[in-house]
């Protein structure tokens, strides 16, 4: 049995007509390197007569990524935030894959869409960590060997 270590987690990004060859994000936050939202798997409904329907629905992944403020990844979010300020648009769709090497396993991220970006750390004793949004399309998980 391996550790559930993220030390050597691995996310890359590339982003449509800016980065398209993939960046690998680095210098994460410690306590946080990054989340996703919980997503409603199945949608129900009850009827006034007691009985419960249900149903699939497509729904977008919410996915929070924590750099420290120095990280060179950081201009990454920089860039992709001031291309769609210039595009006026959210045009700069991103493509991702992460990997958890302590458990085997490796997502595929498609069609994301930079939707919360912190336009530089807040600032204490030290400057702290940046956090950055990305909502897609799709995410497929995979076992790596």
């Amino acid at each position: 049995m391996g550790t559930l270590t993220s030390a050597n987690a691995v996310v890359t990004l590339a982003i449509s007509n800016l980065f398209t060859t993939p960046q690998q994000l680095q210098q994460f936050s410690a306590d946080d390197i990054f989340s996703t939202d919980p997503i409603d798997s199945a949608i129900t409904e009850m009827g006034v007569d007691g009985v419960m329907s249900g149903g699939f629905v497509f729904v977008p992944i919410k996915m929070s990524i924590s750099l420290m403020a120095n990280s060179p990844s950081c201009a990454i979010f920089d860039q992709w935030w001031a291309a769609n300020q210039l595009a006026q648009d959210a045009y700069y769709v991103a493509n991702g894959v992460v990997i958890l090497k302590s458990i085997g396993t490796k997502w595929t991220l498609t069609n994301g869409f930079l939707t919360s970006f912190q336009t530089m750390p807040d600032a204490g004793k030290t400057l702290k960590m940046r956090k950055m949004g990305i909502t897609w399309n799709a995410v497929s998980p995979a076992a790596t060997s």
